[in-house]
């Protein structure tokens, strides 16, 4: 049976880039030796990197007063390597769930942090919009995708002070004015590998302005003057990163994967808002295109547990939906086909004619 990939992450990559990862994980590069055993210091390996990052720095339009590098660590240790590169006396965020509240803890170790604007009071089923951002801040940091709750920013926000994004879940799923903001980091286990690796994307001048020491390892520069190379990188994640960014250029780039992300998003949601059984959970016009969470009707909530177990024996995978919000969650990443959503969409519909008489 056909599985389709839902998960939230790590989640689904091109079928191409897991044959050329296998490959080299037998032998790389025609060299003898397995991607998993070189040196990260040969020839073969800094080559990676530097197409990663030109790839990465083509299809998202990255001007060269940025610096695009890879780290460890993950997304949550740029909650604290971040407030303690840039947060000098106050900083803002904006809480729009549950990895907004993780980089707000972190940085409330470094300095003043004001929550300027949160979706808390209705569980982050919205976007918050018309704040005002106050201009003495040191920087103002967003999460332009919640995972959890399938909300998403969809345009690039004007900040008078530094923005800081976490675009873990959205990368490159959209174009972005990447002058809009001071730093994009995330972790690449979404939309751009497995997991294991962290990519930042930070414009140089915002740098040691902070009058603390830095530990060598927080201290972006160093990892910027070392081309990702400061320390050992995490190999393997990086290759797959890059052949993930070859065939997003294959296909188009990021404006037809954008387009590719709307028509999945528009299907399911239209089988969301048309079908009895199920219900969109979240404001319609911050619906995320990335992950797309629903429930049941209150009439039907007895159903859910029969739901998840019929999808599962149609080769869906990874649509429970997070623990703290219950339901489901169908994660569309990049390299989910528009064929998974219409097996599911077939899914919903088969289910229905079971059901509703």
């Amino acid at each position: 049976m056909k599985k389709h990939n839902f998960n939230a992450g790590p989640s689904v990559l091109p079928r191409v880039v897991i044959e050329n990862a296998a490959k080299a994980v037998l032998d790389f590069d025609g060299i003898g030796l397995s991607l998993l055993e070189i040196s990260h210091r040969t020839k073969e390996f800094e080559a990676v990197v530097d197409e990663a990052v030109a790839l990465f720095r083509e299809l998202l339009g990255v001007p060269e007063e940025y610096k695009i590098f890879f780290v460890g660590g993950g997304a949550s240790t740029q909650f604290f390597q971040v407030p303690y590169n840039l947060l000098e006396k106050k900083a803002g965020y904006v809480n729009t769930g549950v990895w907004s509240k993780k980089a707000i803890k972190e940085a409330k170790l470094f300095g003043e942090v004001n929550v300027v604007a949160t979706s808390e009071d209705k569980n982050f089923t919205y976007i918050p919009k018309g704040f005002d951002i106050p201009k003495d801040l040191d920087y103002l940091h967003i999460t332009t995708n919640n995972t959890i709750y399938g909300t998403e920013y969809h345009e690039d926000i004007t900040s008078p002070v530094p923005l800081v994004a976490d675009m873990s879940s959205d990368i490159l799923s959209r174009p972005v004015d990447v002058t809009k903001y001071a730093m994009i980091y995330g972790g690449v286990q979404k939309n751009l590998g497995p997991a294991g690796a962290t990519f930042v994307i930070v414009r140089e001048d915002i740098l040691g302005k902070v009058s603390r020491p830095l530990p060598s390892m927080v201290d972006y520069r160093n990892h910027i003057a070392n081309d990702s190379m400061f320390n050992t990188p995490p190999v393997f994640p990086i290759f797959v990163v890059k052949e993930t960014l070859k065939w997003l250029k294959s296909i188009g780039g990021v404006k037809e994967i954008q387009r590719r992300n709307k028509e999945k998003a528009a299907l399911l949601y239209a089988e969301i808002d048309r079908n009895p059984l199920f219900r969109g959970t979240t404001a319609v016009e911050d619906r995320s295109l990335m992950n797309i969470c629903f429930v049941m009707q209150p009439e039907y909530e007895q159903l859910a547990g029969e739901f998840l177990e019929f999808a599962k024996s149609k080769g869906m995978v990874g649509i429970k939906g997070h623990r703290l919000v219950g339901g489901f969650r169908a994660s569309c990443y990049n390299a989910l086909p528009k064929e998974s959503v219409e097996a599911l969409v077939a899914c919903m519909q088969e289910f229905e004619k079971m059901h509703v008489k």
